[in-house]
């Protein structure tokens, strides 16, 4: 069996299985003693792929863990120029962060005729790509967490508790103005989106990432695949065997 990893610079998620076919999936902290929580006992782990943005001290620690544990290396992938058709914008693409690549490349195996990707995490990064495997450019703007922590750390004297809410009309309260307030960028983020879509002639619009489901709540018209980034790092770790 084999087992994939996407970590950020806090949390994770893995999934096992083979080539084929998913046998168990969970999420799990970094900073646990266990961040494989719910993986099944004594599993037969033949290689292990990682995906991450973490910090190098946590990948260091997070790839001693699964080599000590599994007794197999834990192979990290980065983005690249190439791959499979599909190309990178960047220069230098060591400079993106891997899960972009990835979710990019989890996105190319199925929607060919031109996407886009919204990773909504901690940071929201955007990604354009065309029918032709080019990649356009994108985004990197700060996550609703982000945002509601700059203000209360940064706007101490802003009191209010953070809401999940996605009213975009005008606050009549504090609270209200901050959670209206940060609906209505998203909104505008959205916006954004579609117009961007349009202008590129992109068929489809993907999403992943914690607040996936809330932009869609605020209109993005988009497929939401929680795996995105596993998908495309299942589809490198297979290539990579085949080779």
């Amino acid at each position: 069996m084999r087992l994939l990893i996407d970590a950020g610079n806090t949390r994770l998620k893995w999934q096992l299985g083979d080539r084929q076919n998913v046998l168990a999936s969970g999420v799990g902290d970094l900073s646990s003693p266990d961040p494989l929580q719910g993986l099944p006992p004594e599993p037969r782990v033949r290689r292990i792929s990682v995906s991450t943005v973490a910090a190098e001290a946590r990948r260091e620690a997070l790839v001693a863990h699964l080599e000590r544990r599994f007794g197999v290396p834990a192979v990290c992938h980065w983005s690249e120029s190439r791959r499979g058709g599909l190309r990178n914008a960047y220069q230098d693409c060591q400079r993106m962060g891997a899960d972009r690549w990835h979710a990019m490349y989890g996105a190319w195996q199925r929607h060919r005729e031109g996407f886009a990707v919204v990773d909504a995490g901690s940071a929201v990064t955007v990604d354009y790509v065309d029918q032709s495997g080019q990649h356009l450019g994108g985004f990197i703007l700060p996550g609703l967490k982000m945002m509601i922590r700059s203000l209360q750390t940064d706007a101490a004297r802003i009191l209010f508790d953070p809401e999940q809410v996605l009213q975009i009309e005008p606050g009549v309260s504090t609270g209200e103005c901050v959670n209206h307030g940060l609906a209505w960028l998203s909104a505008a983020m959205i916006d954004r989106i579609r117009a961007d879509v349009s202008t590129f002639a992109l068929r489809d619009i993907l999403v992943t990432g914690g607040d996936a489901e809330r932009l869609q709540g605020l209109g993005l018209n988009a497929v939401h695949v929680p795996d995105l980034v596993l998908q495309g790092l299942a589809a490198i770790d297979s290539e990579e065997l085949a080779i």
